[in-house]
This record gives structure tokens, C-alpha cells and sequence, in this order.
């Protein structure tokens, strides 16, 4: 069985077929073999399912978190099924799930929150003088709560576009004057006004950010990612926050690099 590339470039969709993969291997084995499983038959496909369903994730080159979660994805619905949960937790446990994660599978950023390290270090980059600084996928607005306190001197701009991060994010950060909390799309974002961009996303959207970036920030302007490096861009310096997860602060000057091209 092929899938065309273009089916495979969405994750809902990639994660289907690694489902259905899964799903036939199984099937053709309980069909072609005569024995029983020494568990209940329901639990015994669901975790060959799963262990099947993970190794086409592999193979379809899905990320190793997307292969751990058709791993345990089908063994878990089958064990929860046994609980006989009613069927509006279920809608419910959905719904959460969309509100927090929303379309995760278009925008290709999972919800990833910065730790008080991370704003620790990212205080010290901030230009001495007071300017204005942006936080693209601002999550629940943790580091925009530390950085204010920080950095009084400073106004601070969170966007999200997730509903309940957002909501989250606009009720810790409503009483304190120097941060805007907003919703919607970072990328309909003018980075002009920004002396300091952070991005704590995933390296899918890294090269477009780079070329948004080129294009709206100033010459002074420090874009700092939070873990994933822009390719084939070499950063101006590399900050270790020093913290349990070891985080890399990448750090870029985007409006010097017109600037050098063109000189």
C-alpha cells in the first residue's frame, strides 16, 4: 500500500493510515493464525494494534512522541471501553482536548511552555533600553508573567490562538499593565515595532518564521528560538539556560541579514 506525499504531509492524516496499516496487519493475523492469546482476545489485537500501528508510524518517518501514541493509542481505548464511562465524559474529554490543543495539526506547534529559567535568561537579553517584545504561542503566559516583573520597563505581547491557553494566558496576565495577552494568528503579526522576538515552536515552521522575520524586523531586532534552530542559518550565539531539560537559546539577527547581502 502507497500513500501519495500529499496525503502524508498532514499528521491527522499520516497517523490514519499508520491506524489503518495497524489495523490490517492485525486483522490478516487473526484470520491467518488458529490459536488464541493467553488475554482476552479485545486486548490482545489492541496491543498488537498498537505495536503494529507504531512500527508503520516508523515507517511513514513519523516523529518518535506520534509512534509512543499509536503505541498506547487502541490498548487504552480498549481498557477505558471496560469502564463503562458514560458516553458525555467522552465528548467532554474531546472538547478539552480541541480547546487546548486546537489545530494542532495545521499549525504544527504543539502547546510547549517555557520554564522560569528560560524567562530568566531571556531577561538578560532584552536591550537595556525599554521596548517592546513578543511572544509568538505565548501558551498560558508564564514567561510574559515573569519577564513583566523582570523587566517593568518593558511592554510585553503574548499571542495564541489556542482557546483555553489563551483564556489562560489573558486571566494571569489581565492585571498587569505592561502585557498585552491577544488572539489569533502569530503570523498576521507585524514583528516591526519588536526589539526582541521569542518563538518556542517546532522545527516545522522555523524557515517560514525566518523569512517573516527578515522581512518585518529591524536591523537591531534579536530573534530568539527557543530550542529549534533555524536551518541552514548560523545564530549569532547559542545561551544555555542550564535547566533540567538543558535548553538551547538560539539567537538571530533576521534584519542584518538583508542588510549583509545587500552590502
Amino acid at each position: 500500500m502507497r500513500f501519495p506525499p500529499s496525503f502524508l504531509s498532514s499528521p491527522l492524516r499520516a497517523a490514519l493510515a499508520a491506524q489503518i496499516l495497524g489495523g490490517l496487519l492485525v486483522a490478516s493475523l487473526l484470520l491467518l493464525l488458529p490459536w488464541r492469546p493467553p488475554i482476552p482476545l479485545p486486548l490482545a489485537a489492541a496491543l498488537a494494534q498498537g505495536l503494529a500501528a507504531a512500527l508503520a508510524a516508523r515507517w511513514l518517518r513519523a516523529p518518535s512522541w506520534w509512534q509512543g501514541i499509536h503505541l498506547l493509542f487502541m490498548p487504552l481505548v480498549v481498557l477505558v471501553n471496560g469502564l463503562h464511562l458514560p458516553p458525555i465524559l467522552w465528548l467532554g474529554g474531546f472538547l478539552i482536548l480541541l480547546l487546548v490543543y486546537w489545530r494542532t495539526d495545521l499549525s504544527r506547534v504543539p502547546l510547549y511552555l517555557s520554564n522560569r529559567p528560560t524567562a530568566a535568561v531571556l531577561a538578560s537579553l532584552i536591550p537595556a533600553e525599554s521596548g517592546f517584545v513578543v511572544d509568538l504561542g505565548c501558551g498560558t503566559g508564564g514567561l510574559l508573567v515573569n519577564l513583566s516583573s523582570s523587566r517593568p520597563d518593558c511592554h510585553f505581547t503574548g499571542i495564541e490562538h489556542a482557546p483555553i491557553p489563551f483564556l489562560l494566558a489573558w486571566l494571569r496576565c489581565r492585571r498587569l499593565k505592561n502585557v498585552d495577552i491577544r488572539y489569533g494568528d502569530f503570523w498576521a503579526l507585524n514583528l516591526h515595532p519588536c526589539q526582541l522576538v521569542y518563538a518556542f515552536l517546532s522545527p516545522v515552521p522555523m524557515p517560514r518564521l525566518w523569512e517573516k522575520a527578515r522581512a518585518e524586523m529591524s536591523a537591531d531586532a534579536l530573534l530568539v528560538s527557543n530550542s529549534f534552530a533555524i536551518p541552514d542559518v548560523m545564530p549569532e550565539q547559542v545561551v544555555a539556560v542550564g535547566d533540567a531539560r538543558d535548553t538551547q537559546l538560539y539567537c538571530y539577527r533576521p534584519g542584518q541579514a538583508d542588510r549583509a547581502v545587500t552590502e
